[in-house]
């Protein structure tokens, strides 16, 4: 990575840390854009450089996840099942944040239920380069099967309803994102994935 990378993904992480705290005191449609570039302390200009909007500071660092997802299961042992693969992936991808950080996301998001149906794990681009690493481990053919293309939609489906559960649970101090998430998985694994054909 990059000295310029590194330095915008700092600042993104700044706007993003002061954010989350502000909407967690004040409420996300309390917050303005500019009293978060004040607490990250950055102009105005350079904010609107690195957000887009505040709505996509509480749902990018889910959407990022997708080329987590996707690097993670390229990494994988090439033997082991797809589903299998692609669920360690999905919930490792899942887990890389420290807790402190999760609870912090989970604190602001609270404040903006109105975003929560808006929880998606990844892109169409992604989604489209999970479903080829997934065809590949099954041996099937994504354009002729519809195979690899439904475990793919199944296991983001669970693993965004695991993230919803554990967003919307905060008062259940064990229902972790790890717990929620993996819960979701284990329903939509098993053998009827690991037939060739």
């Amino acid at each position: 990575m990059s000295l310029r990378e590194r330095q915008r993904r700092q600042v993104r992480g700044e706007i993003q840390r002061a954010a989350y705290e502000l909407f967690a005191e004040k409420g996300f449609g309390e917050v303005t854009t500019e009293q978060i570039a004040a607490a990250a302390g950055v102009s105005a200009s350079t904010y609107f450089r690195h957000v887009r909007s505040k709505e996509d500071l509480l749902l990018d660092p889910v959407r990022e996840g997708g080329s987590g997802i996707v690097a993670l299961l390229e990494e994988r042992d090439g033997d082991e099942p797809a589903d299998v693969a692609l669920a360690q992936s999905i919930l490792a991808r899942s887990t890389a944040l420290a807790p402190a950080e999760l609870e912090q996301w989970r604190a602001a998001f609270r404040t903006a239920p109105h975003l929560l149906e808006r929880v998606a794990l990844i892109t169409p681009e992604h989604r489209a380069r999970l479903v080829a690493l997934v065809a590949q481990r099954m041996g099937r053919d994504s354009q002729r099967d519809s195979t690899p293309g439904l475990l793919v939609h199944l296991m983001l489906a669970a693993a965004e309803f695991g993230y919803l559960q554990w967003l919307r649970n905060s008062a259940q101090p064990e229902m972790s994102l790890a717990v929620c998430v993996e819960g979701a998985l284990d329903a939509v694994t098993g053998e009827r994935w690991r037939h060739n054909g």
